[in-house]
């Protein structure tokens, strides 16, 4: 199983922040190419927008599952190539802390390989995970501003 978890304070507005993480279009800042399948139910991403997301080497489709602005965005991976994942949880919190923002980004799932993905897969994907998401985050914070690291990753 992976279970990748990061936090990060970044020193803007949380509704920045929120802004920048729900905007499918701006991650191709972040050299990742996404791409808007269906719209959300209120909001073109949100709640139940599909996103196809290409990091490369793995592709997937995710499902915005909880979308309350500017605190919470979660997703749910539905299909992945060209490694079958079994998502349970992905979800960024975010909460207004003095400074700026604090994210929380926790991404849980297995890939479904019988052994390979659970004593090699998984824990490759779960540090790869750990630095995309950390690498996203202090683009967000931008080349002038410090990023501050609190618990893990």
């Amino acid at each position: 199983m992976f279970n990748i978890h990061v936090e990060r304070v970044i020193e803007k507005d949380i509704e920045e922040v929120f802004n920048l993480l729900a905007d499918h279009e701006g991650y191709s800042r972040f050299k990742v190419d996404v791409k808007l399948l269906e719209t959300g139910e209120a909001e073109r991403n949100g709640l139940g927008a599909l996103r196809y997301v290409d990091l490369g080497g793995v592709k997937f489709e995710e499902r915005i599952t909880c979308f309350e602005r500017p605190y919470r965005l979660d997703y749910k991976i539905e299909k992945s190539s060209p490694l079958p994942f079994k998502h349970e949880l992905g979800s960024i919190n975010l909460k207004q802390v003095d400074g700026g923002t604090k994210v929380t980004w926790i991404s849980r799932g297995t890939i479904a390989i019988p052994l390979l993905g659970k004593y090699f897969l998984d824990k490759t994907f779960e540090k790869k995970g750990e630095e995309g998401f950390g690498y996203m985050l202090k683009q967000m914070a931008g080349f002038n501003n410090p990023l501050k690291k609190e618990g893990t990753a």
